[in-house]
C-alpha cells in the first residue's frame, strides 16, 4: 500500500471524500468489511480522539494481518472505558496488562507464536500492544526500550493525550511546558508544567535504531492508516506515536478534537514524520503554517497564558520549541534542502 496525498478538503465526514476515491485507496473504516475491533457500547467521553485513534489503527492492523492479530493493552483510559468489567467493546483477542509491563507482555506472547510456527502449530499471528503517553512514557519506559533493544516483533501504538487522564489530569513526561494539570497548577511565577522536562518518545525510538518509528494524529485519519499497515507489513520492533487530544483534561470543547490535532501538526508542535533505522525518512510538510497562539487558545489547560496580562514570554518559548521542530523535521518547504 502506497501513500497518497489527498488535493481536497474533507469536512463533515470522511465518508464523502472516501467515495471520490477509488476502492483501493478508500480508508479501512469506509469498507463494508471492517472489523469494529473497538466495537460501539465503549465508555469513552464526548470527542475522545483516544477512542478514534484506537478503532482506525487497530482495524487497519487487522486489516493489513488478514484478521490474524492479537492486542496486549496497558492499564489507561483505553483500557478502562473499553473493558467495564464484565463488558468488553473489543472484538480481537485482547489481554490487558499492567501499567507499565505491555511492551513485556506483547514480546512474550510474540516469543510463544514464534515457537508455535517453528512446531507448525500456529499461523502467522501478529502482535500489538498499546498503552497511553503514561503507561508509555512514565511507567512503561523501561520495558518497552528493552522491547525495542531485543527487537522483538511487535507494533507498539501510543496514544498520546499528555497527561494521566484516567486517574484525574496529572502531569505526565509527555505533558508540554506551560500546560495546567492536577499536579501542575497554574498557580505562581511561572504557572503550569516546567519547561526542560519531559520526553519525546519517538526520538528516543530513533535512537535503538528500531525498524520502524512513525508519529500520526487524528486528524489525518488515511495517514494513520497507511502507517500502520506499513508497520504491520515490517518485522521487528516498531513504534507508532499518535496525537490523541482529550476534551476532558486540555480543556476544550469535544467537537474540536481533530481541530486541535491539526493545529498541533500545523503550528509546528507536533511534528509527522516517518524513520527508518534510526534515519528520518519521510515528514508530512505543513500546509499552512499558524502561530502557537491558535492551538494554545481554545484549550483551558493553557487559559493563563492568555489573562489581562498575556505571558508573551511564555508564548514566545514555546513557539520557540514549534520553530526548531520544523526546521529539525523539515516541516516545511525552505527545510527540505
Amino acid at each position: 500500500m502506497s501513500m497518497q496525498t489527498i488535493k481536497f478538503y474533507q469536512t463533515g465526514t470522511f465518508t464523502v471524500g472516501n467515495r471520490l476515491l477509488s476502492p483501493q485507496d478508500r480508508t479501512v473504516q469506509a469498507n463494508m468489511q471492517r472489523t469494529n475491533s473497538l466495537n460501539s457500547g465503549h465508555r469513552a467521553c464526548q470527542g475522545c480522539g483516544e477512542a478514534l485513534g484506537a478503532r482506525y489503527a487497530i482495524d487497519a492492523a487487522m486489516n493489513a494481518t488478514n484478521r490474524q492479530l492479537i492486542a496486549a493493552n496497558a492499564t489507561g483510559c483505553l483500557e478502562v472505558f473499553s473493558t467495564p468489567y464484565p463488558e468488553t467493546s473489543w472484538q480481537i483477542p485482547w489481554i490487558h496488562s499492567l501499567f507499565g509491563n505491555a511492551p513485556a507482555v506483547a514480546s512474550g506472547i510474540a516469543a510463544a507464536i514464534k515457537v508455535k510456527r517453528a512446531k507448525g502449530q500456529s499461523g502467522d499471528v501478529r502482535v500489538v500492544a498499546q498503552g497511553g503517553d503514561g503507561g508509555t512514557t512514565d511507567i512503561g519506559f523501561g520495558c518497552l526500550s528493552g522491547m525495542f533493544e531485543r527487537n522483538d516483533d511487535v507494533l507498539y501504538i501510543c496514544y498520546d493525550n499528555e497527561a494521566y487522564m484516567n486517574t484525574g489530569v496529572q502531569r505526565s513526561s509527555a505533558t508540554p511546558p506551560a500546560a495546567r494539570t492536577a499536579t501542575t497548577m497554574s498557580v505562581g511565577p511561572h504557572p503550569g508544567n516546567n519547561f526542560g522536562q519531559g520526553k519525546f518518545l519517538p526520538a528516543i525510538a530513533m535512537a535503538h535504531e528500531i525498524p520502524y518509528v512513525a508519529t500520526a494524529t487524528v486528524a489525518d485519519l488515511h495517514d494513520l492508516e497507511y502507517k500502520v499497515t506499513h508497520a504491520m507489513s515490517i518485522r521487528g520492533a516498531r513504534y507508532i506515536h499518535i496525537l490523541v487530544p482529550c476534551p476532558l483534561g486540555w480543556g476544550s470543547a469535544s467537537n474540536q478534537t481533530i481541530h486541535l490535532a491539526r493545529l498541533a501538526q500545523e503550528t509546528g508542535l507536533f511534528p509527522v514524520f516517518e524513520a527508518e533505522y534510526g534515519e528520518l525518512t519521510s515528514s508530512s510538510p505543513i500546509r499552512h503554517k499558524m502561530p502557537v497562539e491558535e492551538y494554545l487558545r481554545p484549550q483551558k489547560r493553557f487559559a493563563h497564558l492568555f489573562g489581562k496580562v498575556p505571558a508573551v514570554d511564555t508564548i514566545a518559548q514555546i513557539q520557540a520549541m514549534a520553530d526548531k521542530n520544523i526546521r529539525k523535521y523539515g516541516l516545511m518547504a525552505a527545510e527540505r534542502s
